[in-house]
């Protein structure tokens, strides 16, 4: 059994729009999976189904052998817990210090009374402390999360969602407002968490160059459809125009030369 199960999911706001249309497609435990496309693609709405931030109109999600659309209440907070999500403006409390919006990730395991109160555990705050310390953030930790700069509080959200211990990492446009060399680290860090805690990556991203460099599989998205899903080294040009359309001027890329790199 795949550890997500995509079926024939589709997603309308309203009559007009069809942001998703009969998506399908499974992902192994342990995989890093970039989904490319231009914006307004679908991209960020198939990972807010996944997570159920909002709901599908037909099809069906399943995580663990789960229907996610028919969770509810408790199951649905416990279904949270194990999916990472990581946004492209970070989502932090820049107020709180970068420890307390990492705690924030334990919110999913707590009573509404202890979420209020901020009652974490020792174990909770030494864990943390270690993944702050890992992620190379010890020295900001007590720091207000708008004193960091942007990588940095990117680096802040990827330490929330590790702390949740999920099995999956849900990244929407991780880069999109960072500088090259930010980036880099992020996606780096990504790969690392991949690689060395085992957690399933499933990661969206404009940049066929950067999907290229890092995922093990690609799914490219036009228009709420797929039109790709393989293999990087199997990606060419003619589908990057599929995906991309009138975009893909930009993003076409000598791939021989990509992997000889």
């Amino acid at each position: 059994m795949s550890l997500l199960e995509i079926e024939n999911v589709s997603k309308r706001y309203g009559s007009e729009t069809l942001a998703l249309n009969s998506v399908a497609f499974s992902v192994e435990a342990g995989e890093f999976v970039a989904i490319i496309g231009p914006s307004g693609a679908g991209k960020s709405t198939l990972l807010r189904c996944i997570n159920r931030l909002i709901d599908v109109s037909s099809g069906d999600i399943r995580f663990d052998g789960v229907s996610v659309p028919k969770l509810r209440g408790a199951a649905l907070r416990r279904h949270r817990t194990q999916i990472g999500m990581i946004f492209q403006h970070y989502n932090l409390v820049n107020r709180l210090s970068v420890i307390e919006n990492v705690l924030h990730g334990r919110l999913g395991y707590k009573n509404t009374l202890q979420g209020i109160l901020g009652l974490y555990t020792e174990y909770e705050k030494r864990e943390a402390v270690r993944i702050l310390e890992t992620l190379g953030l010890s020295e900001q930790m007590y720091k207000r999360c708008d004193q960091l700069s942007g990588g940095q509080k990117q680096r802040v959200g990827i330490a929330r969602a590790l702390v949740q211990q999920p099995k999956m990492l849900l990244c929407d446009e991780p880069i999109a407002s960072l500088d090259p060399s930010s980036a880099k680290v992020i996606m780096d860090t990504l790969r690392d968490i991949n690689q060395t805690m085992g957690i399933t990556l499933l990661v969206n991203l404009h940049q066929v160059d950067v999907a290229l460099h890092y995922a093990e599989r690609i799914i490219g998205i036009n228009r709420g459809q797929v039109i790709y899903d393989g293999p990087p080294q199997a990606l060419n040009n003619e589908q990057i125009y599929q995906i991309y359309g009138s975009e893909a001027g930009e993003l076409i890329l000598d791939l021989k030369e990509r992997y000889a790199a």
